[in-house]
């Protein structure tokens, strides 16, 4: 019998990527909420490298809601809009210590400064397997580049046609797996096509190389 696409994609995601998983440290519900707000504009391993030393320090939320915000962005600094950031660290921070935990609550998720339909998606996704589909820069060109998506189609767009073309119980693995294979694979720039085995769908093949 012959595979549709979707099957291609998730055999060939299975096989690069059998174990994907977020690549954000953590070891506390808030500090991947934290996290994944400040990766937005920089790499995962930029954030890693500026919040070890601050969650080690900081090892709670009462103890992370003493900094400043000058405070906080010397830590961060060395990221992208880390003005921003650090205003925006404060505020979650504060927050979330006055109920102890972060929410499985989307709205509420939502309403945190920073805090996106992609961040959202992550959290609930990661902290409490809520299906989710969060579309960052590499699962927004990746969708377009295996024909999932078109040119003319937003974020939103994007994550709606993703939901409709993998079954439900596959949305956060196919999401990680997705999210590494931008990362490592296919690339923005000169994407690693010879590691790849779905360049016979793929609707950029030519001109990658």
């Amino acid at each position: 019998m012959k595979m549709n696409n979707s099957d291609i994609i998730i055999n060939e995601l299975n096989r690069l990527f059998p174990d994907a998983k977020c690549e954000l440290n953590y070891n506390k519900d808030y500090e991947l909420l934290l996290s994944v707000m400040l990766s937005a504009q920089t790499t995962d391993k930029s954030v890693n490298l500026v919040t070890k030393d601050l969650y080690e320090k900081y090892d709670s939320l009462e103890k992370l809601d003493t900094l400043s915000i000058n405070e906080i962005s010397n830590y961060i600094k060395r990221i992208g809009f880390h003005r921003t950031k650090s205003n925006n660290f404060k505020e979650i921070v504060s927050r979330i210590k006055d109920r102890g935990y972060v929410p499985n609550d989307r709205e509420y998720l939502e309403s945190l400064p920073g805090v996106g339909r992609k961040t959202a998606s992550v959290v609930l996704s990661h902290l409490f397997d809520v299906p989710s589909f969060a579309v960052d820069t590499h699962v927004f060109r990746v969708s377009k580049r295996l024909g999932i998506t078109t040119k003319k189609d937003d974020v939103l767009k994007t994550e709606i046609k993703l939901k409709k073309y993998f079954h439900k119980e596959d949305w956060n693995r196919v999401n990680s797996q997705l999210v590494l294979f931008g990362r490592y694979i296919c690339t923005s720039k000169k994407p690693h096509c010879d590691k790849c085995g779905l360049k016979n769908i793929c609707k950029q093949t030519k001109s990658c190389n």
